[in-house]
């Protein structure tokens, strides 16, 4: 389980194992047996006399540095009756210490231009960050500094004690199947060992935690000794060297040993199975958990295989089986977690509508059953190994991804090369292998299963079982070590400051070449040529503003039937055809246009091509993929609007845009994509893919020349037909509105404030971004301090600026509990008000700067960054040569500029939308707000500006 303070992971696939680090993408030619090895990391290591292990792995073609700090500590350590307890001392990090202030961790790192994170594992906590490669000293200075004098006072401690309370509430509460994955499956999972407790704990454990606790806890496992260092980038390797030295060398090593879970899971030899029902699910989910060994077992290189097989993209036998097929789910996959011990393999089934869980089970079991009874296929095994090498490959595309490869090896295996040595291992697995590792480990008998339904599904008030952490769970006590410093922060003036930056970096800017084919179809290419990857995104212009009125999601459905069947490849065949490359062909819709994207190994790039350019020009929409591709989208509808914050702000938006092109939601509703025919699918694609209102965008490690030569054997007799999209659209302005969505289950309440905003062409777009920066972007933010740091109301509250083609929306958004809404509303509103008439100071536009452009030159450090980028700016109008031009048009914003920019934010055009539980807020909002409207949620019609379904018309008098 793993915690960050961006999110709960729900998965741990999210964070998993070395083997498994890489995010799913895409390998070599159709024919390639086997993929090509991945280069193995290179780096250099040393262990400091107090016993900290040093990794530094030099990347010159970066203009950043990683820093990471891994604590050989997790959720397993949480001591008994204070579960959620390492992840809790995770928040506490990123106070003050003798000589930090409070936050001063993300002042290095936001404010200069990077970022921090941190997460929570079963088997350790990890402290990460990217920053301009000429901070790196000050980051190194930091690190050191938390280490070996961080302040935990009682002021600190409640209010990250409530933050983490929100966060629980946020990601385990108020998400559907929150508690599925995020309680219930550990809880199932183990009988003996502490990986059973939830890595966030509970509201008891976190009250019941005490400062003395704390103090505890952190000088038993934050030390030199317990801990590595990896320094990933740009940098003069001697000099890192002394720098380390300098800043950790002088950390004493306690001399009492580090505790260890010594626990053993027993081997599950009988199933188990349980049956919940819980508030807030839409859909019947079910899932099945089996015992895995050690991640450094010799048979996780074939389980990952296995995995890869059963569960990784459109063409793996879950998805084909349950979700394509015969359409039993509305989401069906599963994930490899394999940890420092005894590890699980989960395989889940979220229901289609009218289906069941006994049925999703009956699936899952017969899928994994195919495992064992069978070898698998050649093409199947190929597969599998290519998607992981070129996961393998992207995750390596920065210097951060080398770093996490490297140190997760350290922590979960002991063992710096240990995802080298899997991968390479992956190579040599044979069908035999998956055979022989299913019947060893998927067997019936060692399973437990979970079938998790809608509460209202209960044949009685007090039916379902009751999951809990298992009696014989092995947690161990919290002893104090002896002589515990108390750390306080230095007294005024006599700190110690931090180092000053060295010497800029300049980021590399790619150069777009863009060329026209002769049927207008734009081609832009970005050679890099350091990785062999090509990521591909072929973009037109139109999108879910093209829907026609009460037809909301026409496009999106479009967009998914693209890759759903050609005139020669059915939807099978095209996932088969890309997934053999081990790429994984993607389509989406945005509200000005629609894309197809891919990424693979280079040598795989034309045949890759080949499938984009067929889904793109000779998609056929068949009626059976859209009857299947339609009842997938009303479960999946269904599904989100169960979530107070998604809600929330398909509710806001309308009340923004009311009836016109950006109003109704993106996906469409219920009812909205009932209305929809194939006739509509049709118009909807003839009015967007046509070559002169398209973009072929490729980067990579390709040539211009070879890219014009591909794109003109694949599309240059593309012709165009249909009508071309509106180019001019009449964005209405409503009154803004105040709206209460009345979700009585409601784990949390969802609030935003939203108005109109701007287009990406407008000349101000550049101080709008600026001013809402300085609102909501980053935990530095106006909002983000006021609302969690400040006040521990929110588990994090930001804003955003979104300028489309015709025009935008700005908003601000939380999720807070219930009866915190009309507080968390007054301050949000407070914070516009103020940047409407408090343009922030030189200082404070510095850092926004930095931020800006930080978040820029990360994104376009990878090719699908960059890919992603250039197509923003095609279906925004804006030229591809902007990408040159973001930095000095940041630097180039005066405080003039932005504060004119700011009045743009002034809350009275913003409407205010809380999703929640009314009773517990709604009178309170009402004196201030007292035209507020409140419509129950089973109401709530977001196909109409009124959010209400008309009235039926009364009976006629007798």
């Amino acid at each position: 389980m793993a915690l960050t303070r961006a999110a709960l992971f729900l998965s741990a696939a999210l964070l998993p194992s070395p083997l498994l680090a890489a995010p799913p993408a895409a390998p070599a030619t159709e024919a390639a047996a086997a993929a090509a090895p991945v280069k193995p990391l290179q780096f250099e290591q040393r262990t400091l006399a107090n016993g900290l292990r040093v990794f530094t792995i030099h990347d010159a073609s970066t203009a950043t540095a990683a820093v990471q700090v891994w604590y050989d500590v997790g959720s397993k350590d949480d001591p008994a009756g204070r579960s959620g307890f390492a992840h809790m001392f995770e928040h506490l990090m990123f106070k003050g210490t003798r000589n930090l202030l409070p936050e001063q961790m993300d002042r290095l790192t936001e404010d200069v231009g990077g970022y921090n994170n941190a997460s929570t594992n079963d088997d350790y906590t990890n402290y990460y960050e990217v920053v301009p490669a000429h901070h790196l000293e000050r980051l190194l200075f930091a690190e050191a500094d938390r280490m070996k004098s961080l302040v935990v006072d009682q002021a600190v401690f409640d209010s990250e004690r409530d933050v983490v309370k929100e966060e629980l509430r946020s990601r385990i509460l108020a998400q559907p199947y929150g508690k599925l994955f995020g309680m219930y499956l550990p809880q199932i999972s183990y009988s003996r060992h502490p990986y059973a407790r939830p890595g966030i704990g509970s509201i008891a454990d976190l009250d019941a935690a005490t400062i003395d606790d704390i103090r505890a806890f952190h000088a038993t496992y934050y030390r030199p000794d317990n801990a590595v260092l990896v320094v990933a980038g740009n940098f003069d390797p001697a000099q890192v060297d002394r720098w380390i030295d300098r800043y950790f060398a002088d950390i004493p090593r306690p001399d009492r040993p580090i505790p260890r879970v010594a626990v053993t899971e027993p081997e599950r030899t009988r199933p188990s199975s349980y049956t919940v029902y819980e508030e807030n699910t839409p859909l019947p989910a079910v899932a099945l958990s089996f015992p895995l060994p050690p991640d450094n077992d010799p048979d996780t290189p074939a389980l990952a295989v296995l995995d890869g097989i059963l569960s990784s993209g459109r063409n793996s036998r879950l998805y084909q089986s349950l979700v394509y097929e015969r359409q039993l789910a509305q989401d069906a996959s599963a994930w490899m977690d394999t940890k420092q011990s005894t590890g699980t393999y989960v395989v889940y089934s979220i229901m289609a509508g009218g289906k069941t869980a006994e049925a999703g089970e009956a699936a899952l079991r017969e899928q994994i059953a195919r495992l064992r009874d069978a070898p698998v296929t050649a093409a199947e095994l190929a597969e599998a190994k290519n998607e992981i090498v070129t996961g393998a490959i992207q995750r390596r595309e920065t210097a951060e991804g080398k770093a996490f490869a490297l140190a997760s090896s350290v922590i979960i295996d002991g063992d710096p090369r240990a995802s080298d040595r899997q991968l390479a291992a992956i190579q040599r697995v044979t069908a035999a292998d998956v055979q022989r590792v299913a019947r060893k480990y998927l067997t019936d008998t060692r399973s437990a299963a979970i079938r998790y339904l809608p509460k209202e599904a209960a044949p009685a008030p007090d039916a379902g079982d009751t999951v809990k952490v298992a009696d014989t769970v092995v947690a161990a006590p919290l002893v104090a070590p002896p002589g515990i410093a108390i750390v306080t922060p230095a007294p005024e003036g006599q700190r110690v400051t931090p180092p000053a930056p060295g010497a800029p970096v300049a980021p590399v800017i790619p150069e777009p070449a863009e060329t026209r084919l002769a049927n207008g179809m734009r081609l832009i290419v970005v050679p890099r040529h350091d990785l062999p990857l090509v990521s591909a995104s072929l973009m037109a212009l139109g999108g879910g503003r093209n829907d026609s009125p009460g037809k909301a999601g026409a496009n999106s459905l479009m967009s998914e039937l693209l890759i759903k069947g050609t005139r020669t490849r059915s939807a099978t065949e095209i996932a088969a055809a890309i997934e053999r490359l081990g790429g994984a062909i993607d389509s989406g819709v945005s509200r000005d246009g629609s894309g197809i994207s891919l990424t693979v190994k280079a040598d795989a790039a034309p045949d890759a091509l080949a499938i984009l350019a067929d889904v793109a020009r000779n998609p056929v929409f068949a009626p059976e993929e859209l009857e299947r591709a339609r009842t997938q989208a009303v479960d999946a509808v269904t599904v989100s609007l169960q979530n107070p914050g998604t809600l929330a702000a398909l509710t806001a938006n309308r009340a923004v845009f009311g009836n016109g092109p950006y109003a109704h939601p993106l996906g469409g509703t219920p009812t909205s994509l009932a209305r929809i025919t194939r006739a509509d699918i049709v118009s909807a694609y003839a009015q967007s893919w046509r070559p002169d209102q398209s973009a072929l965008i490729l980067v990579g490690d390709i040539t211009v020349a070879r890219a014009r030569t591909l794109a003109t054997r694949l599309f240059a007799d593309w012709k165009a037909s249909g009508t071309p999209v509106a180019t001019v659209m009449n964005l209405p302005r409503p009154i803004p509105r105040t709206i209460v969505v009345d979700m009585p289950d409601a784990g949390q309440a969802g609030v935003v404030l939203a108005r109109p905003g701007i287009a990406h062409d407008d000349p101000r777009y550049y101080p709008v971004q600026l001013a809402n920066a300085t609102l909501g972007l980053g935990f530095t933010s106006r909002l983000n301090r006021e609302i969690r740091i400040k006040r521990g109301l929110a588990y994090g509250a930001g804003s955003s600026a979104a300028a489309r083609r015709l025009g935008g929306v700005i908003a601000a958004s939380t999720q807070t509990k219930n009866a915190s809404a009309p507080e968390v509303v007054a301050l949000i509103r407070g914070e516009m008000e103020r940047l409407a008439t408090e343009a922030p100071d030189a200082a404070e536009l510095d850092t926004r700067k930095a931020v800006l452009i930080g978040g820029f030159a990360r994104a376009i450090e990878t090719n699908s960054g960059i890919a992603g980028t250039l197509g923003d700016y095609v279906l925004d109008a804006v030229p591809v040569d902007e990408l040159g031009r973001y930095i000095p048009s940041i630097q180039a914003v005066s405080p003039t500029q932005v504060a004119e920019a700011g009045r743009l934010f002034d809350p009275s055009a913003a409407s205010i939308v809380v999703v929640g539980k009314a009773g517990d807020f709604a009178d309170a909002l009402r004196k201030t707000w007292p035209d507020l409207t409140v419509i129950p949620a089973v109401d709530l019609n977001l196909d109409t500006p009124e959010l209400r379904a008309a009235a039926a018309p009364a009976p006629a008098a007798p």
